[in-house]
């Protein structure tokens, strides 16, 4: 079997973790062993950041629909009820985003959103008793 060197593999495996750690405290941006572990944990901590990150958006965006609903005498969910009824289909992005640049297109949102619930409540929609 003929003989293997590795040290060029080797020493690019480990440059290129400490290339990642480069601006760690201390020891962990110099030395291999700690470098590597904390790159790793920084990798852990990026995956779940990126999810949460997901998470945290879409609660700022209810938040701001909820507050600019409310200005219209609206809750989030009879809002969002509303707008479903309405059959306008438009993410919470897209309307926390008009709720705070132009108020005046999410208010006029909202009242096509009550007009939809007061069209599902009034007595001439309901279905007939037997």
């Amino acid at each position: 079997m003929p003989r293997v060197k590795r040290s060029v593999h080797a020493r690019k495996k480990r440059r290129k973790v400490l290339d990642r750690a480069s601006g760690y405290w201390g020891l962990k941006s110099t030395t291999y062993k700690a470098a590597k572990e904390q790159v790793e944990r920084s990798l852990v901590y990026a995956y779940r950041d990126r999810k949460a990150k997901k998470r945290t958006f879409r609660r700022l965006w209810i938040t701001r629909i909820n507050a600019a609903a409310r200005a219209h005498e609206l809750s989030y969910n009879q809002f969002v009820s509303g707008l479903k009824r309405a059959e306008i289909e438009l993410d919470r992005k897209v309307l926390a985003d008009l709720a705070v640049s132009d108020p005046d297109a999410f208010g006029e949102l909202a009242e096509q959103a009550k007009a939809a619930l007061l069209a599902d409540r009034s007595p001439a929609s309901a279905p007939p008793k037997p």
